[in-house]
C-alpha cells in the first residue's frame, strides 16, 4: 500500500469519527442546518472510500490491456465524488423546503454547536494535509478529496455562525434557509469537480507552467538538433505524456541522434517529476520553422 492509498483510507477513518460527532449534534439539537452537515459527512466517508479503491486500481503497472497504465482511475474516483456532492446537495436542498414551510425550535444548541465546532476543527486540519499531500503528490483522487472535505469545513463553518443566530435572535426560518444557502454552494463545488475531472478524462495538456517548463528544458538540452515541434503533452494523475518531434541533419547517425534524445529525456524526467517521454526524430527537410527553438551545435 502506497502513501497516496494510506492517506485514502485514513481520510475515510478521519470521515467516520467527524461524521459520529456531527450526528451528534444534530441529534441534541434537532437544527435541519446541522443535519445537512452531517448528511455531507457520510458522502464524504464513501468518497473516501471511493478514493481509496481509485488509488488501488491507479497504482497497477502497465500490461497488455493497458500499456499506458491505469492512471486515469483516479479520475474515475474524482467524478464520483462530485456525482456524490450534487446528490448530497438536493437532499438537503429538499430537506431545507420542509423545514421552512414548519420551522422548528432548536434543543440544547450550545452543546450541538460545540460538538459540531470539534467536527469541524478535525475536518479542516485534515482538508489541509489531504490538499498537501495531493500536490506534493500529484495526485487527482486525493485533491478531489481534499477539495471536498475543505467545503465540508466552510459549510460547518456557515453553518455554526446561522445556528447560533437562530439561538440568539429566535428566528426558526433562518435554520432551513442556511441549509439551503449551504445546499447551493455544495452543489456549484460538486459541479466544479465533475467538470475538472471530465476534462482531465479527455486528455487536457498540462498545465501553462509546466509547457513553459517542458519548452525550456527541451531548449536548453537540445544541442546537436535543428528544431523541436509539435510537442504536445496530457496529464494523468502522476504522470505527464510527452511527445514532439525533433529535427536533425540529414547525415546524422542514429547513434548521434539518439543520444540526443537520450540526454532530452533525461532532462524533462528530472525537471517533470512522472514524465513519460516519446521523441519522432525527422531529417531537416522536415522543419517547419515554428515550434521550440533549440540549440544549435557549434
Amino acid at each position: 500500500m502506497d502513501r497516496a492509498q494510506k492517506a485514502a483510507l485514513g481520510s475515510a477513518g478521519i470521515g467516520l469519527i467527524v461524521l459520529v460527532l456531527k450526528l451528534g449534534a444534530w441529534w441534541v439539537t434537532g437544527s435541519l442546518a446541522l443535519y445537512s452537515d452531517a448528511l455531507e459527512s457520510i458522502i464524504n466517508v464513501v468518497a473516501a472510500g471511493a478514493a481509496f479503491i481509485a488509488l488501488r486500481v491507479a497504482s497497477k503497472p502497465a500490461d497488455g490491456g493497458h500499456p499506458y497504465g491505469h492512471h486515469k482511475a483516479e479520475y474515475f474516483s474524482a467524478v464520483l465524488e462530485g456525482v456524490l456532492i450534487v446528490f448530497a446537495a438536493m437532499m438537503i436542498l429538499k430537506e431545507a423546503y420542509a423545514g421552512i414551510l414548519a420551522p422548528k425550535p432548536l434543543d440544547t444548541p450550545a452543546l450541538g454547536l460545540a460538538v459540531n465546532a470539534v467536527a469541524s476543527v478535525i475536518n479542516g486540519v485534515w482538508a489541509w494535509q489531504l490538499l498537501k499531500r495531493g500536490r506534493e503528490w500529484r495526485s487527482p483522487a486525493l485533491i478531489a478529496d481534499g477539495n471536498h472535505v475543505m467545503t465540508d469545513v466552510w459549510t460547518s463553518c456557515g453553518i455554526l455562525v446561522g445556528v447560533a443566530l437562530v439561538a440568539v435572535t429566535g428566528w426558526l426560518v433562518l435554520d432551513p434557509i442556511l441549509a439551503a444557502i449551504v445546499a447551493l454552494n455544495i452543489l456549484w463545488s460538486g459541479w466544479v469537480m465533475i467538470r475538472e475531472s471530465v476534462s482531465s478524462l479527455m486528455d487536457a495538456s498540462a498545465p501553462p507552467d509546466v509547457l513553459d517548463r517542458i519548452a525550456k528544458t527541451i531548449a536548453s538540452h537540445s544541442e546537436g538538433a535543428q528544431e523541436a515541434h509539435d510537442v504536445r503533452t496530457r496529464q494523468v494523475g502522476s504522470v505527464t505524456f510527452i511527445d514532439f518531434h525533433l529535427v536533425v541533419n540529414g547525415t546524422m547517425s542514429v547513434t548521434e541522434s539518439h543520444a540526443i534524445c537520450d540526454r532530452i529525456e533525461a532532462a524533462l524526467r528530472q525537471e517533470i517529476e512522472g514524465a513519460r517521454v516519446t521523441i519522432h526524430v525527422e531529417p531537416e527537410e522536415k522543419a517547419k520553422h515554428k515550434g521550440v527553438p533549440v540549440l544549435l551545435a557549434s
